[in-house]
């Protein structure tokens, strides 16, 4: 089992930046990947970035060059960096796990909203 735990989300006005964090604990030592997805009111889940153990990352397009994740010095922790934030960045952001086994795992997500 893996425990996920995310924070950093809040207001933000347009054009400002916010970090999120997620720090995962229990059955961490055979973490695959670890990723960001977001979900907006009435619309899909959708994968935001993602680091692999061995540091390669995936960026949707709509937040390449805006956001950058980052393993912490700790393996079981990853950080979203988001700058030049937008109104259609206001999501609820959850962290996700998977491991090598393929099995995956999920924090309760947090807010960001992006508004003037």
């Amino acid at each position: 089992q893996v425990q996920l735990v995310e924070s950093g989300g809040g207001l933000v006005q347009p054009g400002g930046s916010l970090r999120l964090s997620c720090v995962a604990s229990g059955s961490i030592f055979s973490i695959y990947a670890m990723s960001w997805y977001r979900q907006a009111p009435g619309k899909q889940r959708d994968l935001v970035a993602a680091i692999t153990s061995g540091g390669s990352t995936n960026y949707a397009d709509s937040v390449k060059g805006r956001f950058t994740i980052s393993r912490g010095n700790a393996e079981n922790t990853v950080y979203l960096q988001m700058n030049s934030l937008k109104p259609e960045d206001t999501a609820v952001y959850y962290c996700n796990v998977k491991l090598v086994n393929a099995a995956d795992y999920w924090g309760k997500g947090t807010l960001v909203t992006v508004s003037s």
